[in-house]
This record gives C-alpha cells, sequence and structure tokens, in this order.
C-alpha cells in the first residue's frame, strides 16, 4: 500500500502526523465500521425525538454554543483542507491527473494519514449540527439529515477498504466544509453575510457532487485495466449516495435562490 513516493513527500510533516499509526486506523476501521450504523440510528432516534419533545416548547437560543460550535469544526475543515490539499497538490503536479484519482497512498501518506482517518471520525461530531436545529426549533429538511447519515455510513465503508478516489472525496469535502462552517460561524455571530456566499456555498456543493460522479467514472473506466483499485460495490454506492445528493442540491438550490417567492393571495 506504499504507492506514495519521494517525490510527491514535499509537506513539513508535523510530529503527531508523522507519528500516527495508519495500519492501526485500518484495521480498527474494518473491524468496527459496521458500528457506523449504530450511530446513524442513535442520531435518528435523538433528532426525531427531539423534535416530537420540542414540539410545545420554546426553541433555546444557543448563539454562543452554536458560534463556538461551527467556529471548531470550520477551523478543523480548514486544516484538514489545506493538509489533504496539498498533498492532492504534490500527486496532481508530480504524477497527473490520473493519478490523482488512482493513488491509494493518501491513506498511508506521511502528511495525508492522519487526515483521512480524522475525516472518517468527524463525521459522528458532524452529527451534533442537526441538534442546534431541533433544540433551535429550525425546520429540518430531509436533505440535511439523510446527507448526515449517508454520508457517515460511506465515510466509515470507504475508508477501511482503502479504494481508489478517496483522496479526491475527502479533499472536496473538507474544502467545502471549510467555506460552509465558516458561513454558520459568522451567521450564528450575527454577522451579516451577504446572499451570494450562501449561492457560492451551495453551487460548490453542487460541483462538488458532479466531480464525485465523475471520480467514479474514471475509477470504473480505469479499474479494468488494473491502474485503479476498487471494487463494484464501492462504487456502485459512491455513485448512487453522488447523485442523490446532486438532485437534492440542486433543488435546494433552484428552491432557495432562483425560484420566485410564492405571494399571498391578497398580495
Amino acid at each position: 500500500m506504499e504507492e506514495h513516493n519521494a517525490s510527491v513527500i514535499l509537506l513539513q510533516e508535523y510530529d503527531f502526523e508523522k507519528r500516527f499509526n495508519d495500519q492501526e486506523a485500518i484495521q480498527w476501521m474494518q473491524e468496527n465500521w459496521s458500528k457506523s450504523f449504530f450511530f446513524s440510528l442513535l442520531y435518528a432516534a435523538v433528532i426525531f425525538g427531539g423534535q416530537r419533545v420540542m414540539k410545545q416548547r420554546r426553541g433555546f437560543d444557543l448563539r454562543r454554543p452554536l458560534v463556538l460550535w461551527s467556529f471548531t469544526l470550520a477551523i478543523f475543515s480548514i486544516i484538514g483542507a489545506i493538509r489533504t490539499g496539498g498533498y492532492m497538490c504534490n500527486i496532481l503536479l508530480s504524477n497527473g491527473f490520473k493519478q490523482s484519482v488512482c493513488d491509494r497512498g493518501f491513506y498511508n501518506g506521511p502528511v495525508s494519514k492522519f487526515w483521512a482517518y480524522a475525516f472518517a471520525l468527524s463525521k459522528v461530531p458532524e452529527l451534533g449540527d442537526t441538534l442546534f436545529i431541533v433544540l433551535r426549533k429550525q425546520k429540518l429538511i430531509f436533505l440535511h439529515w439523510y446527507h448526515h447519515i449517508t454520508v457517515l455510513l460511506y465515510s466509515w465503508y470507504t475508508y477501511k477498504d482503502v479504494v481508489a478516489g478517496g483522496g479526491w472525496f475527502m479533499t472536496m469535502n473538507y474544502t467545502v466544509h471549510a467555506f460552509m462552517y465558516s458561513y454558520y460561524t459568522l451567521r450564528a455571530a450575527g454577522i451579516h453575510v451577504p446572499r451570494p456566499c450562501a449561492m457560492f456555498i451551495t453551487f460548490t456543493q453542487i460541483l462538488q457532487m458532479v466531480m464525485g460522479t465523475l471520480i467514479n467514472v474514471l475509477v470504473y473506466k480505469w479499474m479494468q485495466s488494473g491502474t485503479c483499485l476498487s471494487s463494484l460495490d464501492n462504487i456502485f454506492w459512491s455513485t448512487l449516495m453522488y447523485l442523490s445528493y446532486l438532485i437534492l442540491f440542486c433543488n435546494f438550490f433552484y428552491n432557495s435562490y432562483v425560484k420566485a417567492p410564492r405571494k399571498n393571495k391578497g398580495d
């Protein structure tokens, strides 16, 4: 699995990244990835049960905790995007686009290995986003909780198999989340953010889904010649996930930013 080479490792390694044991992490995920179903079921029970509990109650303010929560995830995502993005840029510059897609060294590269595992694990605490929606009695849309559950399940499922395409998937998600949680932080802090910023973030999410689907197509194509190591099951579930996200995010973009608001009959 040592697919990264000396020409790629140009980033300075921090001690905690260097000392991280990727083999133990991968083994743990292979033995425990199914626990993601438990977290997903618990998440669903908590948020939908929470909505029932909050139905007759006033919503909590939670502005300060939300600022801290969003800011923490923003910093984590920004650092993750920089570290994984640096690795992917090195792959692209030294070995080209095809190798960046088929590369599996992302999971055990000196810089990226820690952030690959951190990415998978982070999908559990990110479920906490929904608690703020429920406790503040805001509208909980299908896209939100469906996205959280399926990303958690797929991230743990795919990490254990160390398949091609993972570097692109994780780097794109870190980058989009860096923008998204920064935006949430500002909004929670009561700072006015221009509407085009929200549109830009949703647009980047749509681009992520398009690129994710394209990566899956390329992995499948190059897998036939033995260049990319993956499995049909992984490609199927990943493609299904990305296509469903693409439809949902496009629908969200249209309803939020394109569709004219309904006028009341008296208007």
